[in-house]
Formats: structure tokens, C-alpha cells, sequence
């Protein structure tokens, strides 16, 4: 049964930093893409992160702030996000994609099979 526990949400101040982790169990993770996605208040879940064999992928409005990594030795995902907004206030879920195909889209939620129960991220001004 894989099982995905996001862990390190909390408060912080406007221009702060936060890393968020995703412990994963139940199966080997190596070689599957991971992902983070954000839902903010009142909005859909998007797309923020994901780390692929093709590499590492951002949403425009992350990337330079934020850097997607991996512990594969432990099956930890990370996320660590700098230069933290009120924009970036959400529950943040980690998911992680199992099925195998080609062609496809990292960036779109329908992808993943297996997603976490998320964690509060609140930047307060």
C-alpha cells in the first residue's frame, strides 16, 4: 500500500522560508516521477514541482524560488521554498505518478496515482 505523509507546513512571515517533506512507503519510488502540488483557498490543486527522470520541472511562479529534491536512499521528497508571499498560501500535496506510458504531462493532477494528505502552508504579511 504506498502511503505519502507530507510533513513541515506551518506559519510564516512574508520572505520567509519553509521546506516541506514527503515521506513515501509501501513500494520502491525510484524511477517514478513526485510531484508537489499547491491549493489555495478557495482555488483548484495546482501544479508547483515535480522531479522526473527528464528532470526537474517548476510552475513560472516558483521557479527561482523553490527547488524540488530527493533523498532515494530514505524515499523523501522535498521542497524548499524561499522568498515566500501571501500568493503562496495553500495545502501543499505531495503525489507521486506509477502508471508507465509516454507522452505525457507531469504538470497535469490526473497524472499521479497516489497523493498525500497535504500540508498547511500560511504566509502572513
Amino acid at each position: 500500500q504506498v502511503q505519502l505523509v507530507e510533513s513541515g507546513g506551518g506559519l510564516v512571515q512574508t520572505g520567509g522560508s519553509l521546506r516541506l517533506a514527503c515521506a513515501a512507503s509501501g513500494r520502491t519510488f525510484s524511477g517514478l516521477d513526485m510531484g508537489w502540488f499547491r491549493q489555495g483557498p478557495g482555488e483548484e490543486r495546482q501544479f508547483v514541482a515535480a522531479s522526473t527522470n527528464a528532470g526537474t520541472f517548476y510552475s513560472p511562479s516558483v521557479r527561482h524560488r523553490y527547488t524540488i529534491s530527493r533523498d532515494h536512499a530514505k524515499d523523501i521528497l522535498y521542497l524548499q521554498m524561499n522568498s515566500l508571499n501571501s500568493e503562496d498560501t495553500g495545502v501543499y500535496y505531495c503525489a507521486v505518478r506509477t502508471r508507465y506510458s509516454v507522452n505525457y504531462d507531469v504538470t497535469r493532477e490526473g497524472e499521479y496515482d497516489y497523493w498525500g494528505q497535504g500540508t498547511q502552508v500560511t504566509v502572513s504579511s
